[in-house]
């Protein structure tokens, strides 16, 4: 096969010569406008590569393609190298095309397209094949995870040329402070690439997907991802919550012990003032809740709910007063004492005005009166002031002064 193959390649050498040759003697004046025109190609590992030769003006003069080997692929319209995955696409005077299907890593290289003219002219075309990467892997995880824990997660692919970008995400939220490892593959064609992330774990985490993402241009904007979902173990947390805020005598209440931890609490345990329920017939427990029956003065004091997991025990206390109903009834209506005080209160300010207001307005009256018989104070009798009055009228009128 591989003489077969040699004389193959030699005959289609020979044929380009004898072309030249003619080409020489009869265009040698028109071939000078003549040039191959191509372009670079870029295709995804497993793809089909397109490599196309155009020729503007060409007077019958042959085209051909050639590897990067300086293997000849096709001579014109004829195949030249016996590989299944090349198959002609167009041929003529002004174009040959050529496909390259199932393309691999090897296939990368700078491609020849040669128009037989005297001389030879070429145009070279680069082959650039993308190496698609692998699934990302995540490890480091260990079930369960303690709160307050260190945890180290690493993301890993293989196979990207060039070298993929992993991201991390928390909470659909982009974590930015994390370490990046390129390694060149044995191939040394593709790359490996890894990224460690660093955080400490709390209660909140539990439950949350931790998202690797590998970015590539060989994935068409849909990238690859791996996801861990975490577990993490947390001491209890307690919370009492009361079936109505003011417990009055006489009515039932429901004591709720809300309790969150990981592994889940049960079941709880309730005490009051320190020891064990004083009534179970009136005080049941059910669950995580404790029923009293008909409150009464007795049930005064501090409840405490207890939870326990394997990471931890936590408490909460609730301190119950029981109203007496009368006592509440009167306090949801008007306090009348406290209108009548506020009615008083005005009153007297009211009449303390009025008072003052008087008194000021009869002291200024007063003193009116006193300005008009100014002067006749003294007098020994009627006749004497009206005389002094009269006189002081005429020393005001002399004392007038006027400005023009």
């Amino acid at each position: 096969m591989i003489w077969k193959r040699s004389a193959v390649l030699r005959f289609y050498s020979v044929c380009g010569l004898l072309l030249q040759a003619a080409a020489s003697k009869n265009k040698l004046k028109g071939s000078q406008g003549q040039f191959p025109l191509t372009q670079n190609v870029t295709v995804v590992e497993g793809g089909t590569a397109i490599l196309t030769c155009r020729v503007d003006q060409n007077d019958n003069t042959s085209l051909q393609w050639s590897n990067p080997a300086q293997q000849t692929l096709y001579f014109d319209d004829k195949k030249a190298l016996r590989d299944n995955r090349i198959e002609l696409v167009r041929a003529s005077w002004h174009e040959l095309s050529i496909s390259v299907s199932d393309v691999s890593l090897s296939d990368e290289g700078q491609y020849t397209c040669s128009l037989f003219t005297m001389p030879v002219k070429t145009s070279k075309a680069y082959l650039t094949v993308l190496g698609v990467p692998e699934k990302p892997q995540i490890s480091g995880f260990s079930s369960p995870v303690m709160e307050g824990d260190l945890m180290q997660l690493t993301c890993k692919t293989s196979g990207s040329k060039p070298a993929a970008d992993i991201r991390w995400f928390k909470n659909d939220k982009e974590i930015k402070d994390v370490k990046y490892l390129k390694e060149e593959d044995a191939n040394r064609k593709t790359f490996t690439v890894s990224s460690t992330l660093d955080f400490r774990v709390d209660r909140s985490d539990d439950g949350v997907a931790v998202i690797c993402r590998v970015d590539h241009e060989s994935l068409n904007a849909t990238p690859q991802v791996a996801m861990q979902v975490l577990e993490i173990h947390y001491t209890p947390s307690v919370k009492i919550i009361p079936s109505t805020p003011f417990p009055q005598e006489g009515q039932p209440l429901i004591l709720t012990c809300e309790s969150k931890g990981k592994p889940l609490p049960e079941p709880v345990l309730w005490t009051k003032d320190g020891g064990e329920l004083p009534d179970p017939d009136r005080m049941v427990v059910s669950g995580r809740e404790l029923n009293i029956l008909f409150l009464n003065k007795t049930d005064n004091g501090t409840y405490r709910c207890e939870a326990t997991n394997t990471i931890g025990q936590s408490s909460a206390e609730y301190v119950l007063i029981v109203h007496d109903p009368n006592a509440l009834a009167g306090q949801t209506g008007p306090d009348h004492a406290l209108i009548g005080g506020i009615v008083a209160v005005v009153v007297f300010v009211t009449l303390c005005s009025i008072f003052l207001l008087g008194r000021y307005l009869a002291r200024h009256k007063g003193t009116y009166l006193t300005n008009e018989a100014k002067g006749a104070e003294d007098a020994p009798d009627a006749d004497t002031a009206i005389i002094n009055a009269e006189g002081s009228q005429v020393n005001a009128e002399e004392k007038k002064e006027y400005f023009i």
